[in-house]
């Protein structure tokens, strides 16, 4: 169980044994079985040898009851009860364990409560006593823990005069005060406090005073209810790091996480670059947790840099799919390790399974090419789609590409890349030979063009410059992150064009949990030289610009055609407003939150030809057709789409998933919806 002290080949001392006893029925009780026996017996096998067992009698497991708290005045129990970590039994509690008491866990949630109420402006808060009581099974209830906090909150306090002196020459405190957080009058904050700090010292270090210390003086006035706080910068002692200590990676190798620190054993401290270290110890990912502090060195001007970490899952076992009434379920595989054997390297292996799509996919990222902070990877990639409801025509792609990424700033990266693909679109008729003869009437004749073409080879160059200050990369609550591509196809190969397109995301925080997206997209293609864009490289867009629409179920159409085929746009834009928050009527470490979302967006501007040769003649084309004549009648309307919905995202066990549901405001009657989409997948 690895709770034991008694060995085998060991003397037998029941005092050890009875400490033995004692630890399996703490671990037991740890896990909510407060009725757990614990027999020791002992079986003699001669020769002064015996056999050690425990009987072990789990009985039933007691979860925690009711949580009640005491003297809350300000914040209701369900307000606290979000605080704290400790959790009521309840149909979901298979899948968790904070349900079970725990006096550790309690003791966490005293801090916890202590840290809420200073955050909030109580700084005379206290907690009084801390109390778990064991509630014996009656007729109509199973047995359980009735936890109470007995709370004194004390007064609310705003900020009073908050200001900042420098005691360093060079730094004038005027420079500084941008740095705070907090102004007068407003409800006193801790967290602002620490910020404060945190923000001054690394301004101050910005000015080449790596060894400054910021103090925070707090000067209350009980009648007035403030407190007023003052920041006070000195230059300290120069300190050097005499060694960088990794704790907590099991899995992880060390040299993964020193390659992140721009500063090495024997350097000057400097408070900056170990920020950046931790900041990007967390975007990799890997861990659950990461934290720097500093112990002291041999020495009073050495220090230890220890770096705290927790390992967590970082393979992927990834489901996508959707639905619609016509096609049913459509869905996606795809196995991802970001972290592959501690190494700290991409590897994601994918394929596609459906009614309608098949394809496979493998990418490989080295992080640090060479050694330097330059990242580098390879691509092989195959899909096959098949005619849906949605295209009449089947495609095939089979490619490979490489890229690297540098980074210029720790926002900024620029990634340039290059791809090598061959596509071919076909028919099932088009295998009986000349598909102008043999597909007439099936599709539209701007498909049969491209069927007649056959497979086109695309070697394109390109790059994307990317700006990324969110907060985290996994679940990010504020900052924005921008991206622009770009790229070139034509060096070599049978096609040329310049797509462009643009995603920009802003996450801002608006109440506890509740964080508000807003994302923007837009792209345009064209052709160059002297070809014409082919039907294949044009946009197609569906839920991915707006939710409630069908795979390309948005833009240019041949509504001459019985298919009524998606024809592509060269242009689009979209917008998105989303609010995710938490559901008030279920525990938080459910993990099970909501969104609510409006969409809008457009793809428009078909630039293909609309006569071709080995077509009959052109014939005259219904009104709302762009052209008035011509084997394919487009309908390309740069009107809005639109649509509201509501999505539930679980971060379950499994996997996060996700569903969403969509009701279209404004469509074109040309455009294809579908309400209902679903994601998810697990982690290993």
């Amino acid at each position: 169980m690895g709770v034991r002290l008694t060995r085998i080949r060991l003397c037998l001392s029941k005092a050890v044994v009875q400490a033995d006893t004692q630890r399996i029925i703490e671990v037991y009780r740890r896990a909510g079985r407060t009725d757990v026996k614990v027999n020791p017996v002992t079986i003699d096998r001669g020769n002064g040898r015996v056999d050690l067992v425990f009987e072990i009698t789990e009985g039933e497991k007691v979860g925690v009851k009711d949580i009640k708290f005491v003297g809350n005045k300000a914040f209701s129990d369900y307000k606290l009860k979000d605080v704290i970590t400790t959790t009521t039994t309840n149909w979901l509690s298979f899948l968790k364990s904070t349900d079970v008491y725990d006096p550790d866990r309690v003791n966490a949630d005293q801090e916890l409560l202590r840290r809420w109420y200073l955050k909030n402006g109580y700084a005379d808060f206290r907690i009084i006593a801390a109390n778990a009581e064991l509630v014996p099974a009656t007729s109509g209830s199973p047995a359980g823990y009735v936890i109470t906090f007995t709370l004194d909150e004390g007064a609310q306090y705003r900020f009073g005069k908050v200001d900042v002196v420098s005691n360093i020459r060079d730094v004038p405190a005027a420079n500084l005060r941008s740095a705070l957080r907090m102004s007068e009058g407003q409800v006193y904050n801790a967290e602002l406090v620490e910020k404060s700090v945190e923000n001054v010292t690394i301004e101050v270090s910005k000015s080449g005073y790596a060894f400054a210390q910021v103090r925070p003086r707090g000067d209350r006035d009980f009648e007035n209810k403030r407190i007023n706080v003052l920041f006070v910068v000195e230059e300290g002692p120069r300190v050097y790091v005499e060694r960088i200590e990794v704790r907590g990676n099991t899995r992880t190798r060390d040299w993964v996480i020193r390659r992140e620190f721009d500063i090495g054993e024997g350097d000057a401290y400097n408070r900056v670059m170990v920020d950046r270290a931790e900041r990007r110890l967390r975007n990799l990912g890997y861990f659950k947790t990461v934290k720097i502090t500093n112990e002291p060195g041999s020495a009073p001007d050495r220090i230890i840099l220890v770096v705290d970490v927790e390992d967590q899952p970082t393979g992927e076992f990834a489901v996508s799919g959707g639905y619609s009434t016509s096609d049913g379920f459509i869905a996606e595989v795809s196995l991802g390790e970001r972290n592959f054997l501690g190494r700290g390297q991409y590897v994601k292996i994918s394929g596609s399974f459906g009614q309608n799509a098949q394809g496979a996919e493998f990418s490989f990222t080295e992080p640090y090419f060479l050694g330097y902070r330059l990242s580098a990877g390879i691509d092989f990639y195959w899909k096959e789609t098949s005619a849906t409801s949605y295209t009449s025509y089947n495609t095939n792609t089979l490619g490979g590409g490489f890229r690297f990424g540098l980074p210029i700033t720790d926002e900024i990266t620029l990634a340039l890349r290059y791809n090598l693909y061959q596509r071919e679109i076909n028919l099932d008729c088009a295998v009986w030979g000349d598909p102008f003869l043999t597909c007439a009437g099936t599709a539209s004749w701007a498909i049969i063009e491209a069927v007649a073409q056959g497979a086109t080879i695309t070697s394109a160059a390109g790059y994307t410059l990317s700006f990324n200050g969110l907060d985290s990369n996994i679940n990010p609550t504020s900052g924005l992150y921008a991206e622009l591509k770009q790229d070139f196809a034509g060096l070599g190969g049978d096609v040329n064009f310049i797509r462009t397109s643009a995603d920009v995301r802003y996450y801002y925080p608006l109440i506890s949990d509740w964080v508000l997206l807003v994302h923007g997209q837009a792209g345009h293609v064209n052709a160059w030289g002297d070809q014409d864009l082919r039907i294949m490289d044009n946009f197609f867009m569906g839920p991915n610009l707006v939710r409630g629409f069908a795979p390309n179920g948005i833009g240019p159409r041949d509504m001459a055609s019985l298919s009524q085929d998606s024809l592509g746009g060269t242009s689009y834009w979209g917008l998105s407003a989303e609010v995710q928050f938490p559901l008030a009527f279920l525990p938080k470490d459910i993990g099970l939150k909501a969104a609510v979302f409006a969409d809008a967006g457009s793809l428009f501007d078909y630039q293909g030809q609309t006569t071709f040769v080995g077509a009959p003649a052109p014939y005259t084309c219904p009104p709302g057709a762009q052209n008035a004549t011509g084997n394919v009648c487009v309908f390309d309307d740069n009107g809005i789409r639109s649509s509201v919905g509501a999505s539930l995202i679980w971060q379950s066990p499994f996997g996060p998933l996700r569903f969403d549901y969509a009701w279209v405001l404004s469509q074109q009657a040309y455009d294809k919806d579908q309400a209902f989409r679903f994601s998810g997948g697990t982690k290993f």
